[in-house]
């Protein structure tokens, strides 16, 4: 399951970045989101979070923001439950 989610992740991230005009680093689980090596922002980031939701059905943060910097860290928000 955490190899979906992180695909999705990653599928995601590539299209935010070429919509940007830039060129998406290889992914790791320790890619960090912000002030890391992502071309992304805070912006992209909620953008993000709203498109995983749309695409898996489920919130991670229905009941309160979950602390996450890497993309391992949100992969696994959406392996466990809420």
């Amino acid at each position: 399951m955490i190899d979906s989610i992180f695909a999705l992740i990653a599928e995601e991230l590539g299209r935010i970045a070429a919509d940007k005009g830039e060129v998406l680093p290889p992914l790791t689980a320790d890619s960090r989101f912000l002030d890391g090596d992502l071309p992304i922002d805070s912006l992209d980031l909620a953008t993000l979070l709203v498109v995983l939701e749309q695409r898996t059905g489920q919130d991670p943060f229905r009941e309160g923001f979950r602390q996450f910097t890497t993309v391992g860290e949100l992969a696994a928000l959406y392996t466990v439950p809420a």
